[in-house]
């Protein structure tokens, strides 16, 4: 199988290998999608998991068991995890 890399993950590639980290340029990709394999399992497990509540929460709310919404807490309580995602990422 032959891959073909833009320049810029060639060279990454290369520097992973030159660090001594990968033996090979094919130990390189094969970690790269391993860790693919992980990150597209782990966002499949959490789509899993959201679509689980939001049946649960229908469920519930068709029973009557809601509460009712406040919208301005709800959009305090998105902001704040907003800005602390954005915070983790700015590091």
């Amino acid at each position: 199988m032959n891959v073909s890399l833009t320049p810029e993950l060639e060279r990454l590639v290369n520097k992973k290998v030159q660090s001594g980290m990968y033996s090979s340029a094919s130990e390189v990709i094969r970690e790269a999608l391993r860790l693919l394999k992980e990150q597209e399992e782990l966002r499949r497990r959490k789509l899993e998991e959201l679509r689980k509540e939001i049946r649960i929460g229908l469920e519930q709310a068709k029973r009557g068991e809601g509460v009712p919404l406040d919208i301005a807490k709800l959009k305090s309580r998105l902001r704040k995890r907003l800005q602390g995602q954005e915070r983790l990422k700015a590091r």
